[in-house]
C-alpha cells in the first residue's frame, strides 16, 4: 500500500514544477519533500524522479501514480460533498480566485448573498488572472475559479476540471476623449466597426501586459484591421486603462464590467461581429462540483450577475 500523502507530494511536484515551489506551498524544507519523494520510490520500487539540468522531472512511472492519484483525490473530494450536504448548515471556507473586473462588479453581491444564505461560510477571495488561477486550481490552492475566454482564444480545457458560463461581457472600443472633456460621443466613422479600429491607428493604446490572453485578442483584432497598435500603456489593471481613456492619453479597449453596472464614462464604439463579447465563466474540480459551498457560491455568482444585468438596463 503506497503512502498516500507522499503520493499528493508527487502530484505537487508535477503540478508546480520543483521541489522549492512543492515546500514553499506546504510549509516544509525542499529536503524534507526530496526525503519523502526517495520514500516513495523506495515504495513503488521504480525509480520515479530524473534530473534535467538543476531541477527535475517526473518519470513515465511517476507519471502513472499521479494518475491514480489524481483519482484518489477526486473521489476523496466527491466523499467531502457528500458529508457536506449531509449536514443541516454549511460551514468551513471557500477559496475563490477571480480575475479584477469580475471581483469588482461580480464578488460584492456574491458575497452578500453568501453572507445572508450561509453566515457560517467562510469566503476568502484573491484576485488573480485566469493564467495562473487555473493551475493554482489544478494544485488545489483554490476551490472555485472565475475566469474570462476571449473571442476566438478558446480557454484550455484541463483534465479534471469543469467549466460552467457565467455571462457573456460585451466588449467595446473605448476613444480617447479630447482634451479637457471627460467623455465624447459621435457618430461611427463610414466603414464600421473596423473602420473605427482603423480610425486609432496611430494614437496611443493602453492593453493588458503580452503574456495574456487578453492582449493576444487585442493584438490581433488590430492587425486584422490592419495596423500595428502603439502600446505605450500595460497593465492588467483595466481600471487604469479607463482613466487613461478619460484623460484623453489612450484608446482601449474595456469590458463592460470595467463600469461595474452604470453606463460608460467615455464614448465606446461597436466592435467587428463575432468579437463582441468575452465568455466569463467559472472552473472548480471536477471532484468538488458537487459541494454545496460550490454549489452556493455558482448560484449567488449568477445572481449577483442578473441583479448587474438588471442595474444596467435601468
Amino acid at each position: 500500500m503506497f503512502d498516500l500523502h507522499r503520493l499528493r507530494l508527487l502530484r505537487e511536484l508535477k503540478h508546480r514544477g520543483t521541489l522549492a515551489a512543492v515546500a514553499a506551498a506546504l510549509s516544509y524544507s525542499p529536503s524534507s519533500v526530496s526525503q519523502q519523494l526517495s520514500q516513495l520510490e523506495a515504495e513503488v520500487g521504480v525509480r520515479l524522479l530524473e534530473p534535467v539540468g538543476r531541477r527535475v522531472r517526473l518519470t513515465e512511472q511517476a507519471e502513472i501514480l499521479v494518475a491514480h492519484t489524481e483519482a484518489v483525490l477526486e473521489r476523496l473530494e466527491h466523499a467531502e460533498a457528500d458529508i457536506a450536504t449531509s449536514l443541516t448548515d454549511l460551514t468551513g471556507t471557500l477559496r475563490i480566485a477571480s480575475f479584477q473586473t469580475a471581483t469588482l462588479a461580480l464578488a460584492p453581491g456574491m458575497l452578500s448573498l453568501l453572507r445572508d444564505r450561509h453566515p457560517g461560510l467562510r469566503v476568502h477571495v484573491t484576485q488573480m488572472p485566469p493564467e495562473t488561477a487555473i493551475p493554482a486550481l489544478q494544485a488545489r490552492d483554490f476551490d472555485l475559479v472565475v475566469a474570462e475566454e476571449y473571442p476566438g482564444n478558446p480557454y484550455p480545457r484541463p483534465p479534471g476540471l469543469e467549466q460552467e458560463d457565467l455571462l457573456d461581457d460585451p466588449l467595446h472600443l473605448a476613444l480617447p476623449a479630447p482634451a479637457g472633456e471627460r467623455s465624447s460621443t459621435g457618430p461611427d466613422p463610414r466603414g464600421g466597426p473596423t473602420a473605427a479600429l482603423r480610425s486609432l491607428a496611430g494614437h496611443p493604446w493602453a492593453m493588458e501586459p503580452e503574456d495574456t490572453a487578453a492582449r493576444h485578442w487585442a493584438m490581433t483584432l488590430c492587425r486584422n484591421a490592419g495596423f500595428e497598435p502603439d502600446v505605450r500603456f500595460e497593465t492588467t489593471d483595466l481600471l487604469i486603462h479607463l482613466r487613461l481613456v478619460e484623460r484623453g492619453h489612450a484608446a482601449a479597449l474595456l469590458p463592460g464590467l470595467v463600469w461595474n453596472g452604470a453606463p460608460p464614462t467615455v464614448a465606446v464604439r461597436q466592435l467587428p461581429r463575432g468579437q463582441r463579447a468575452r465568455r466569463v465563466f467559472t472552473a472548480v474540480r471536477r471532484g468538488r462540483s458537487r459541494h454545496p459551498a460550490i454549489t452556493a457560491c455558482r448560484h449567488a455568482l449568477r445572481q449577483a450577475a442578473a441583479d448587474l444585468a438588471t442595474s444596467a438596463e435601468g
